[in-house]
């Protein structure tokens, strides 16, 4: 058997077990409503929640930093790559996240697995939730350390873990915040606890949280009063600031430490200037009484859909934040159901493994807000209800 003959069998393989994936081709801004295979869909896939992307302030960010610094970083961090506009993007992170230093990666995935391989090896123990993201559980596996899953979310489950490795050197316990096929929150108070009473790391995935929860958009930190304890937050702002990139915030010695351990961030070439522009400018706006708005109409919508949902008989699972699961159960169905919906102008993606556990197939609805909003009304409607 060639090479080509095996590939055409794995693939025959995947489409048996209803695993098959294929790209559908966008041709419009990220908005509620997009072009889709040149069919206009509504779109409740994407996770532009607070609907930046194609806000016109990052466009004309993006523009004027590109201008100005080229289109390219040229280079990697630590050689040519580290520009002004990089120095600025990781004020701007810890102000955010009320940390003391930041540093920004490429992408989540390369944060999380640089970090996580950083910090460990094999004198350590990972204590990981069994539904933390893909790039997670990758840095885990890349990492010598040992690695041990722990209940989803179960607080019990986790101590009794951690008692078990007690005399471990580090032991490091990895989380997300808003777990993003699910639409639950992690409950990092206690787990922030259990962190300090067994002398653990901890580490939060903030990749669904940034922008969304918190007064100022800060993520779990900010939400949970937890800015100063949290040893290691991590976020991305290819979400809800809708731009490309992500960052780890932390002590001014954990981010000096990254500089020099973090394999994905020194070898590779750095963001580039423009889109360092459209993510200040995203900052901005997250903090700003725009921010405030969207959050709250996003979270309005959210619990409105929800509510509707669970009325008409739905499993939307734990859901409390702008994810949304509609648990259908096994592959087959969940793809006919996908389809059926496209048909009728609904983009929906249907979630199978191994992105979710067996049997645990479901459609995720990614709740949104519109690049415009008619904000006098959205404060006029909050001003006569404070006096209602």
């Amino acid at each position: 058997m060639n090479f080509i003959e095996f590939l055409k069998k794995e693939i025959t393989n995947i489409k048996k077990i209803n695993r098959y994936r294929f790209l559908r081709e966008i041709s419009s801004l990220p908005n509620e409503t997009i072009i889709l295979n040149g069919k206009k869909v509504l779109n409740l896939c994407s996770n532009n929640y607070l609907g930046l992307s194609g806000h016109p302030k990052l466009i004309k960010a993006e523009i004027e930093y590109a201008k100005k610094y080229g289109c390219g970083s040229t280079g990697s961090r630590l050689i040519t790559g580290t520009l002004t506009p990089h120095i600025e993007l990781e004020e701007a992170v810890a102000k955010l996240k009320g940390t003391e230093k930041a540093i920004i990666f490429n992408t989540g995935y390369m944060a999380n697995i640089g970090v996580i391989d950083a910090l460990t090896d094999e004198n350590d123990v990972i204590f990981s939730d069994e539904l933390n993201h893909a790039s997670i559980v990758d840095g885990c596996r890349i990492s010598k350390a040992k690695k041990v899953i722990y209940k989803h979310c179960d607080l019990n489950n986790l101590e009794d873990l951690l008692k078990k490795y007690k005399n471990v050197r580090n032991k490091l316990i990895v989380t997300d915040t808003v777990f993003s096929m699910d639409g639950d929150i992690a409950p990092l108070q206690d787990i922030n606890f259990l962190a300090k009473k067994y002398n653990a790391i901890l580490m939060t995935d903030d990749a669904h949280a940034t922008g969304i929860l918190g007064k100022n958009g800060g993520g779990g930190g900010e939400f949970f009063n937890l800015q100063e304890e949290i040893d290691i937050q991590m976020g991305t702002f290819g979400k809800a600031l809708g731009t490309f990139g992500a960052y780890i915030a932390g002590k001014k010695e954990l981010i000096e430490y990254l500089i020099n351990r973090a394999r994905p961030l020194i070898y590779t070439t750095a963001l580039p200037p423009g889109i360092i522009g459209a993510t200040l400018k995203a900052i901005e706006i997250v903090k700003s009484e725009e921010g405030k708005l969207r959050r709250k109409l996003l979270f309005k919508k959210a619990e409105y859909l929800r509510r509707r949902l669970k009325e008409k008989g739905f499993n939307t699972l734990n859901s409390c934040t702008q994810i949304i699961p509609i648990l259908i159960g096994d592959e087959k169905t969940t793809m006919k159901i996908t389809e059926r919906l496209l048909k009728n102008g609904i983009y929906v993606q249907g979630i199978r493994p191994p992105t979710v556990p067996q049997n645990m197939c479901r459609l995720r609805i990614s709740v949104t807000v519109p690049v415009e909003l008619d904000f006098k009304r959205l404060k006029g409607s909050k001003e006569q209800r404070s006096k209602d």
